[in-house]
């Protein structure tokens, strides 16, 4: 019983957490490590440990298949190229100058493959930071598509990176060809089961018309995936990655539109309380690792700052060189525009990182001369500075650089011609099967198309005025408000079951739902 009350608790703090960090708007993550230190200070709080098994499977797959849902590939293949330059070059790049610094700041007794292995640890930025942060305050779309496609692809190497060196540290000879075979092969193999699994997920889809089998199906996908990847030790994250990315891209024809509406509120929740629930984790963890780092504060202390620091500037480094020394290659600079310095200087301050560098501490284990504790200690604190630092001050400095971008008349304009065209395509279907319907029928569904496409229009009309479908949509809601009252009274009195209000509730939220989304 005690273990089901923790996690309830867990959770409802998780929640709490988040609706505080909502209200003061910070970042989510950064108010639950808080809480979490400060709740471990209250005596006779149960031991929380978080084991890395239940990050990389339990956590990890769920986060990043949902952002690879979530993700155009098209976006995705056309910034191909700098997602790659980020996800694998710049992990490499930080991993080694994070493995030199500490290497010279700590004994000589710390190898330096050790070293290099909590640079693997730190170097990737969180898939979910970045992007909620960057998506709230409007960066421009390509910015945001570069930062979903590192985050959802550095984790892999990353992780392939820290079993290297691990493996190096452990004596296995390590060469150029070894690791390069490594990395393929991973690689490899977790594009062909992320393409099987998703191809298998998209068949099924296919074939079930039940949308509560269509949730089962989605909320398997991920942890079937990473399971069968780990144990043909191939890289999980790639294949969920891949499997994400496909499927994503064929929702559209694979669901119907209450499997997608449903599945859609199912893993926001999902997402939400694991994010949560982790990150307040890693807080209630703090106070025990803090007691537990057992070389002197002066080298706990100085040793995280100059990984920080490293962070940073390898980043920034990097960042400008790839971005501009790339487009003196004609063929690049053909393809793409060279952005001003603003661009890469905030996709740079865009380092937060989350959960990968939490799974990836949990697993360095005391051996071979790594100082576990520490390494741990400091991968913990670089979560915490960088969600503290760039989390609270990049809405800032992208709006100090001008580097952002009003889509709204743009999406608004490019909606409307769609829509003209697919409006065009109904009335030419409704004309083609309207045979023998009533003509009240037909001229009802008429209007109703043409009302779609008002819509699209007066969107690029004027916003300071109640549009049509503005006052229609506000109109409709009260009556709605009326409808329902007057359901619940008859519920009351005892004249319909309550199976008779649930039909006739369920309706009225899904009209009032889309009213909503309508105008959202």
């Amino acid at each position: 019983m005690e273990p089901i009350a923790d996690t309830v608790v867990l959770v409802a703090i998780a929640v709490l957490g988040a609706a505080l960090a909502r209200r003061l708007g910070l970042l989510a993550p950064l108010v639950l490590l808080v809480a979490g230190l400060g709740l471990s200070y209250l005596p006779g709080l149960p031991k929380f440990e978080v084991e890395p098994e239940l990050v990389l499977i339990g956590v990890l797959p769920p986060l990043l298949y949902v952002a690879a849902l979530q993700t155009s590939v098209v976006a995705f293949r056309r910034a191909l190229r700098p997602i790659l330059l980020l996800a694998v070059g710049l992990v490499v790049v930080t991993a080694l100058a994070v493995g030199f610094v500490v290497h010279a700041l700590l004994p000589a007794g710390v190898p330096l493959a050790a070293c290099v292995a909590l640079g693997a640890v730190v170097a990737p930025p969180d898939a979910v930071s970045a992007t909620a942060i960057a998506r709230r305050i409007g960066l421009p779309r390509r910015v945001v598509t570069i930062l979903e496609g590192e985050s959802l692809l550095n984790d892999a190497s990353a992780l392939v990176l820290l079993r290297i060196a691990t493996g190096a540290l452990a004596g296995t000879a390590v060469g150029f060809w070894d690791i390069t075979e490594e990395v393929a092969l991973k690689a490899g193999g977790g594009v062909l089961i992320g393409i099987a699994f998703a191809l298998g997920a998209a068949w099924l889809h296919k074939k079930i018309e039940d949308p509560l089998l269509d949730d089962a199906v989605s909320l398997l996908t991920p942890f079937v995936v990473v399971i069968v990847a780990e144990r043909l030790e191939t890289s999980s994250v790639v294949a969920v990655v891949v499997a994400g990315l496909y499927l994503g891209h064929r929702i559209p024809y694979l669901l119907s539109a209450t499997s997608r509406l449903q599945m859609d509120a199912v893993w926001r929740l999902i997402v939400f309380l694991l994010e949560g629930v982790v990150f307040l984790l890693v807080g209630l963890q703090l106070r025990e690792l803090i007691g537990h780092v057992e070389q002197d504060w002066a080298t706990a202390i100085s040793v995280t700052l100059a990984v920080f620091l490293t962070l940073v500037v390898v980043r920034f480094a990097y960042l400008y060189a790839a971005t501009y020394l790339a487009r003196l290659v004609p063929r690049v600079r053909a393809r793409e525009q060279r952005p001003p310095i603003a661009v890469p200087t905030v996709i740079a301050w865009a380092g937060m990182r989350g959960v990968v560098t939490l799974a990836a501490a949990l697993t360095l284990e005391a051996s071979h001369g790594l100082p576990r504790d520490l390494f741990v200690f400091v991968a913990f604190a670089i979560i915490v500075l960088t969600l503290l630092i760039h989390g609270t001050t990049l809405p800032m400095l992208a709006r100090r650089l001008g580097v952002v971008e009003d889509n709204s008349a743009e999406d608004a304009l490019a909606e409307a011609g769609v829509q003209h065209a697919a409006s065009r395509a109904a009335l030419e279907r409704l004309e083609e099967q309207a045979g023998g319907a009533p003509s009240s029928v037909v001229d009802r569904l008429r209007a109703l198309t043409g009302s779609r496409a008002n819509v699209a229009w007066e969107r690029l009309g004027n916003q300071d005025q109640e549009t049509p479908s503005a006052a229609y949509g506000r109109l409709r809601r009260e009556m709605i408000a009326a409808e329902r009252h007057v359901f619940k009274v008859a519920r009351n009195e005892g004249r319909i079951s309550e199976e008779v209000l649930n039909r006739a509730q369920r309706e009225l939220d899904l009209e009032e739902s889309q009213l909503n989304r309508s105008e959202d």
